[in-house]
């Protein structure tokens, strides 16, 4: 059965999706947008480099979450951690282009807005 949808024909042949279009396919995610040249978590600002990184780190899921509380729900976190382990390779390609930039614009927040990291400190102790 060789059906034609929208110019591509079920079974192969003519209308084939080319090899770029079925690998961009095969890297969509619920949980991952690509754009501006980047990957970042559906519906946020916060980049997977961010989440990858915290991941490689050994953070939980829990704790990565506790860092970025705008990802708001585990769930974002777990399916940022699986789109990574699902695009491994291609993600670390990524990140390895992206090393010397992500390494110049970070600046830790308790050097940022020292007065801010303190307010986080005791906020969490209370918490915690």
């Amino acid at each position: 059965m060789n059906e034609n949808f929208g110019g591509f024909r079920l079974g192969g042949g003519w209308g084939e999706q080319p090899l770029y279009l079925k690998k961009m396919q095969a890297m969509h995610s619920d949980f991952i947008e690509r754009r501006e040249g980047g990957y970042y978590v559906a519906g946020t600002r916060i980049s997977l480099d961010w989440v990858v990184y915290a991941f490689k780190r050994g953070e939980s899921p829990q704790q990565i979450l506790d860092d970025y509380p705008l990802l708001s729900n585990l769930a974002r976190v777990d399916g940022a951690i699986a789109f990574y382990l699902d695009h491994k390779g291609e993600i670390d390609a990524y990140l390895e282009t992206r090393a010397p930039e992500f390494e110049a614009d970070t600046v830790p927040l308790s050097e940022a807005n020292p007065a801010l990291w303190e307010k986080l400190q005791r906020a969490r102790a209370r918490m915690g």
